[in-house]
């Protein structure tokens, strides 16, 4: 999340304080849609805008704001004189008994506020301990666990923490998060069949309200009735209508599911496999710009190496952006993940005196993926990353756009580890395959799936849904696909 703020709170506490005027709008929704609390909590309350804000609106409820910051509870004890509704408490969510605690009071309770906006590797990057217990809660297994996938934002942990603890009361929560929290905190419980009744995402203009360059909304959850597995989304709070409606079909989870239902006849298996590029995570050494008749490294350092490990590469905005004539070559010391490094001695003595003097450097890689694997170690690499065509997709850019990419010269083009392709034999194979992504039933499946305010909206998951053999068999290029398909069955490398 990208902000306009710096103060040291914010960083370790994720505090962007809730404006007034908006902590006033949501509640007004939520008074105007006949919700009754007897009891509202808000468990992060900071200064105090929503409990503010639940007292005017709700004038029957009792209100109990949570507060690990000791300022802003003297603060708001201050403001609140003389309320005897209201009653607020110091205390650190994760160190509090919700589950007693929420036993204490009247139903039906609404869960309310703006719990913090931070990833947990960011406060430990802080040194806080404003942080919850250590575990893979999001039980990603191997590789996703190593890689980082199992880095998450604070707020999801707590919603997802509310939401298990409400489920079998009557009650609602209504919280300001990302939209992407929202939508892992929704997909988590639709998972575990919690009984969520109705689910809204309404979006919120988070740069207008906080600063921050972020997809926001109000996520609003009615538990405790029969469980559903979809949630309106409008793209307002003001709206009057969802503009469509996202949940669970087929076992994933898609933006539009009337869109999704109109084309869901092309998901399946594919005779194709997605592959991501190469993974070094060490650009200053293992990525080299020409320099006439040498090579600059990404510490400026002018140097010459053999051409045996070397290979033409294009970058993730290269390939987004159709700038397809290669300008650095990567270093790749292997063809294949398992592959001994130290035959590069032999080989190609000056790549490896280079390899050894940026030694340090490549053993610093903080990935646990090159553990107990050669020296000089890469990732996704195999007979398919050196192919001479490939079909080829950045994983960052808010665009389904395509990219034929050839050999450059008499070598395969390498792309790095934030691109994804398909890996073909020939321009014939690779330019029948883009034709195939870039169809109308090709791009609308994808649509109906792909959420683009994720950080890295295509993905490998999202790509291998489609099944491109169901989309030839829509434009009437059976034949031709049959052709290239059945050579790629029989290759392997898919």
């Amino acid at each position: 999340m990208e902000s306009t703020k710096t103060k040291k709170g914010q960083d370790e506490f994720g505090d962007f304080q809730t404006p007034a005027a908006l902590a006033d709008e949501v509640v007004r929704l939520l008074a105007a849609q006949s919700l009754r609390p007897a009891t509202i909590i808000e468990p992060t309350c900071g200064q105090g805008t929503f409990v503010h804000a639940a007292l005017a609106h709700f004038p029957a409820a009792q209100v109990i704001g949570v507060e690990i910051n000791p300022a802003y509870v003297a603060q708001l004890q201050q403001s609140l004189q003389g309320e005897k509704r209201a009653t607020i408490e110091r205390g650190d969510f994760f160190s509090v008994d919700w589950q007693t605690k929420l036993r204490q009071f009247p139903q039906p309770i609404l869960l309310l506020g703006n719990p913090p906006w931070v990833t947990n590797a960011q406060q430990t990057l802080f040194q806080s301990d404003n942080l919850p217990q250590k575990s893979n809660f999001q039980r990603q297994a191997g590789i996703d666990a190593i890689t980082g996938k199992s880095n998450f934002d604070i707020s999801e942990w707590m919603l997802r923490q509310l939401v298990t603890l409400l489920d079998d009361r009557s009650a609602e929560i209504a919280m300001l998060c990302k939209t992407m929290v929202a939508r892992k905190v929704l997909q988590a419980a639709w998972k575990e069949s919690q009984r969520i009744a109705h689910a809204e995402i309404r979006q919120i203009n988070a740069a207008e309200h906080f600063g921050v360059a972020v997809d926001a909304c109000l996520l609003r959850c009615t538990l405790g009735g029969k469980p559903t597995t979809t949630c309106l989304t409008f793209d307002s709070l003001s709206a009057d209508a969802p503009s469509r409606q996202l949940g669970i079909v087929d076992n994933t989870l898609v933006q539009d599911v009337a869109a999704y239902r109109r084309w869901r006849r092309l998901a399946g298996d594919s005779p194709y496999q997605w592959r991501s590029g190469v993974k070094h995570d060490c650009a200053k050494v293992m990525e080299l710009r020409t320099a006439g008749t040498k090579l600059q490294n990404g510490l400026n350092e002018t140097v010459e190496l053999e051409s045996d490990y070397l290979f033409p590469m294009l970058k993730s905005s290269e390939v987004a952006g159709g700038a397809l004539q290669p300008k650095r070559q990567m270093l790749v010391p292997q063809r294949k993940t398992a592959d001994p490094t130290d035959q590069i001695e032999q080989i190609a003595p000056r790549t490896w005196a280079y390899l050894q003097r940026h030694g340090e450097a490549l053993d610093r890689r903080r990935s646990s993926i090159y553990r107990r694997r050669p020296r000089f170690s890469v990732f996704g690499v195999g007979d398919y990353a050196f192919a001479p065509w490939k079909v080829a997709i950045s994983g960052f850019y808010k665009r389904l756009q395509f990219a034929v990419i050839g050999s450059a010269g008499d070598k395969p083009v390498v792309v790095d580890d934030t691109v994804y392709f398909l890996a073909c034999q020939s321009e014939e194979e690779a330019r029948l395959l883009a034709t195939l992504l870039h169809s109308e039933p090709a791009q609308q499946f994808y649509a109906s799936q792909v959420f683009w305010d994720a950080k890295r909206p295509i993905t490998v998951d999202l790509l291998k849904r489609l099944n491109l053999a169901a989309v030839a068999q829509d434009l009437g290029l059976v034949k031709e696909f049959a052709k290239f398909a059945s050579n790629n069955r029989a290759s392997g490398d898919a």
